[in-house]
């Protein structure tokens, strides 16, 4: 296997797991913890059901999560990682500690980048 091959299956894998989405869930469940739909959703602010739903089933795919239903009325409905969705889950959380950590230092940058760019060098093309 050779990520950097077009027809790699690896780059199926991380499409999935570079998403926002994919990315905010398996963080949100990390813990261990089960979670209904509804709890994921209000955790993850912003998300559209349609897109939880499309990102829950693409994790049950890949096997990195499971979807349990109990016999209840409503039907009770938990989402929790599996083995492979905990190791994932612990490589994103420490790009979420990090992302956090340099925050500041990141807006830094793109303010300078953005001011530098609305300043273009003598010479170059508007």
């Amino acid at each position: 296997m050779d990520v950097f091959l077009r027809d790699c299956p690896t780059r199926a894998v991380l499409d999935l797991i570079a998403g926002k989405w994919t990315m905010l869930v398996l963080v949100a469940l990390e813990d261990g913890r089960p979670m209904r739909f509804a709890e994921l959703r209000r955790r993850l602010d912003g998300v559209t059901s349609k897109v939880l739903t499309q990102t829950l089933r693409a994790l049950e795919r890949e096997g990195l999560l499971t979807r349990s239903v109990y016999p209840t009325v409503p039907p009770r409905v938990e989402y929790r990682l599996t083995r492979m969705g905990r190791e994932v889950g612990g490589l994103v959380q420490s790009i979420t500690d990090w992302s956090q950590a340099n925050i500041a230092a990141v807006q830094a940058a793109r303010e300078e980048f953005d001011g530098r760019s609305q300043h273009p060098s003598p010479g170059s093309a508007s």
